[in-house]
């Protein structure tokens, strides 16, 4: 339970610089002098960094160990907010945002691919609601230092001190990751001595049958989650007449839907399958979005934030949760990886690119959007399934 705990620490602490660098810009961005628009400069090196890590993360914990990756990612995301607390300049800024990028996304893999090995469904459903309560708290504690008379510099130094403790926390606990590395060794091992056929490696993941299918889904998933949050306020004042200061607000209805629905994800998923709850999920994300296209008051579309939040909530942690089952243990860091690759590149691509089309169609067309992705989700989990269970029969016949 002790080691469990630790993790859902770390996840919380992959929360708290996500949501961070939006909240503080505003006094950044006129403290260091560039351009508002300058904080997408800093987000997409984060991206890329994040990307390219997920992707290595496989070989990097093959060579050092689950422990001591997550050791090293955090104690550089520690050093990255170190750097950003202290920046003198914009450059020294997007400096320090490549170390940031580069241990989130290798922690990030090494956690999940953990849990989804070693722990049951409702493990990696709560996983993710932690990392929703340390995306709300960042801000929270942003704002509190400030209003006490701390410059934005205050709030990176003090998530900076969080990462740091929590690294003293994990060099206790290296000996516990070393005997689940033993018997991950030892299962992967037996696997290929009764499979020699099976070669590990990252491109290896792709020739599972449907594999392609279940990557694309992560990136529509990932692609889902950043387009909302990115543009969800401003279709409420586009198209709803929500005052614009409020509109922030009232989009938090889907945060709070995305944690309390993931909580409640891990008790359901004791009793329900992750795929069924992937597609219990998409059910009512997409009933949400019908009622935000209906021609009803707008409280229903401020409602239906809370609806889409809770029905996509479960999506990507069952989808997670998954990898060992299609993709086996022996290849399961390395599908991990590339599902995280993909979901990165979705958040990071998509929301911008739909920008541009909102901004020279109309905003009209955001939930039609949205609809399409979830179709598409729900269409690559069912041929992932459907392959699947062709990969499997043949093993069965041949017992």
């Amino acid at each position: 339970m002790f080691f469990i705990f630790l993790i859902y620490l770390s996840f919380i602490s992959l929360g708290l610089p996500d949501s961070i660098l939006g909240s503080a810009w505003p006094l950044m961005n006129t403290d260091l002098g560039v351009p508002i628009g300058n904080a997408g400069i800093a987000s997409i090196i984060i991206s890329i960094g994040t990307i390219v890590s997920s992707l290595f993360s496989y070989r990097l914990i093959k060579i050092l160990g689950t422990g001591r990756i997550v050791i090293v990612s955090i104690s550089m995301t520690a050093i990255a907010l170190l750097g950003f607390a202290f920046s003198p300049s914009f450059i020294w800024l997007l400096f320090c945002a490549i170390p940031l990028g580069l241990g989130a996304g290798a922690v990030d893999a090494a956690l999940n691919r953990f849990v989804a090995t070693h722990y049951e469904a409702k493990h990696m459903n709560w996983l993710h609601a932690f990392w929703g309560v340390g995306a709300l708290l960042g801000p929270v504690i942003l704002s509190v230092l400030v209003v006490w008379g701390n410059s934005w510099r205050s709030g990176y130094f003090t998530i900076s001190l969080v990462q740091f403790a929590l690294v003293l926390l994990l060099l206790f606990s290296l000996s516990k990751w070393k005997k689940y590395e033993d018997a991950d060794s030892n299962r992967i091992q037996y696997t290929k001595e009764t499979n020699s056929g099976s070669k590990m490696g990252l491109l290896n993941s792709f020739k599972k049958k449907g594999s392609a299918f279940g990557m694309v889904s992560f990136f529509l998933i990932a692609s889902t989650e950043a387009c909302i949050m990115l543009w969800g306020s401003s279709y409420l004042v586009k198209i709803e007449n929500v005052p614009a200061e409020s509109a922030a607000g009232w989009i938090s209805l889907y945060f709070l839907g995305m944690t309390a629905g993931r909580m409640l994800s891990g008790f359901l998923s004791i009793r329900i399958k992750n795929e069924a709850l992937i597609r219990l999920g998409c059910t009512l994300a997409a009933f949400g979005l019908v009622i935000m296209l209906l021609p009803f008051p707008t409280i229903f579309t401020l409602l239906s934030f809370v609806i889409i939040g809770t029905g996509l909530a479960p999506i990507y942690p069952s989808m997670l949760h998954q990898t060992p089952v299609y993709f086996g243990v022996e290849h399961s860091q390395a599908a991990m990886g590339i599902q995280m690759a993909f979901a990165y590149t979705g958040a990071t691509l998509v929301a911008p690119l739909l920008g541009q089309l909102l901004a020279t169609i109309s905003f009209l067309i955001f939930p039609y959007f949205l609809l399409v992705c979830v179709a598409g989700i729900m269409f690559c989990r069912l041929i992932l399934i459907r392959a699947n269970e062709i990969n499997v029969k043949p093993k069965r016949l041949s017992q």
